[in-house]
């Protein structure tokens, strides 16, 4: 019997990636999502929505949110709505379900702010610098409270995650691979700002591999990271893609947002020791591929103009 798996912001960049993993495994997919046509398409803050399409539902994995800082300082009252008011809907018409669906919530590096000791566990303090932070601390509340009173849910936390030319083009990585592929400029905000940069091939089966913990009954993990452990400056990557990409791209440095966090990397042994899970797709690997996939876009588009 095939499971039914509801995925809340499926036609992002997780989301997508997602779909297909769970759909090549034997799944059926149920998208939700504001950009998706059809009876797809639904908003986590329509609660009867949100209702209607849970009571038919094996699993959750919701990623549906306002999901970048910056859209977080633009529209607060927008991001505090969507990422608490919609994971709550979501929770409650789950907790409601005679099919008892298990959750796995999607939170952010974001919850840690600047951490004082790096790289950061699992267990670092929560501070965060930014609205889409303290939401996302909000949203790990409210699956811990669900937790407590018997609902099977985990929190994953994210950071960075890159791979794909359908991303948000204003992104760091795909924003410096599609420069580079093409030639162009890159700005850097913080030459050396430290993240995390993690594939979405890793982090699709990192999710893959928890919902099959999920559906075992077995214990409920803590919150657990799905990151590279890779330190990589904001510099350093830009010369990164300059050197696999095109050598006519330059590099303009710019002063960082203040809303930013400064450094980050993860420590990623929880989910090792827990899951047998490991990052697989290095840095140079991803971005290569990232490039790679820049060029044939442009080169496709390019012919298609020719031959009109």
């Amino acid at each position: 019997m095939k499971r039914k798996i509801l995925i809340t912001g499926s036609s992002g960049l997780v989301g997508t990636a997602l779909t297909a993993a769970l759909l090549a495994k034997g799944n059926e997919v149920i998208k939700f999502d504001l950009r998706e046509q059809g009876a797809s398409r639904g908003d986590v803050l329509d609660y009867a929505s949100v209702n209607n399409i849970v009571s038919g539902i094996d699993g959750i994995v919701h990623l549906a949110a306002v999901s970048r800082v910056v859209w977080g300082e633009l529209n607060p009252e927008l991001c505090w709505a969507t990422n608490v008011g919609g994971l709550r809907n979501v929770i409650s018409a789950a907790t409601q379900s005679p099919r008892k669906p298990w959750l796995v919530f999607a939170s952010s590096r974001e919850v840690y702010g600047q951490p004082i000791a790096l790289p950061a566990t699992e267990d670092v303090q929560l501070s965060p610098v930014n609205i889409y932070g303290r939401s996302k601390v909000a949203g790990e509340l409210l699956v811990a409270e669900a937790r407590s009173a018997g609902f099977r849910a985990c929190t994953i936390r994210l950071s960075n995650v890159f791979g794909t030319t359908a991303d948000h083009a204003d992104r760091v990585v795909p924003a410096f691979a599609r420069a580079a592929a093409l030639g162009e400029e890159l700005r850097v905000d913080g030459l050396n700002h430290t993240f995390d940069f993690t594939h979405i091939d890793d982090v699709t089966r990192g999710i893959v591999t928890l919902i099959k913990l999920l559906e075992t009954g077995e214990a409920l993990p803590p919150p657990i990271h799905f990151v590279s452990g890779r330190p990589t400056t904001l510099g350093e990557l830009a010369s990164l893609a300059v050197r696999l990409g095109h050598p006519g791209a330059s590099i303009r440095t710019a002063a960082p947002r203040n809303f930013d966090v400064a450094r980050f990397y993860g420590d990623p042994l929880r989910a090792k020791t827990l899951l047998d899970w490991q990052p697989l797709v290095q840095l140079e690997d991803g971005v290569a591929r990232l490039i790679k996939a820049f060029r044939n876009v442009h080169q496709a588009n390019d012919a298609d103009k020719l031959s009109r």
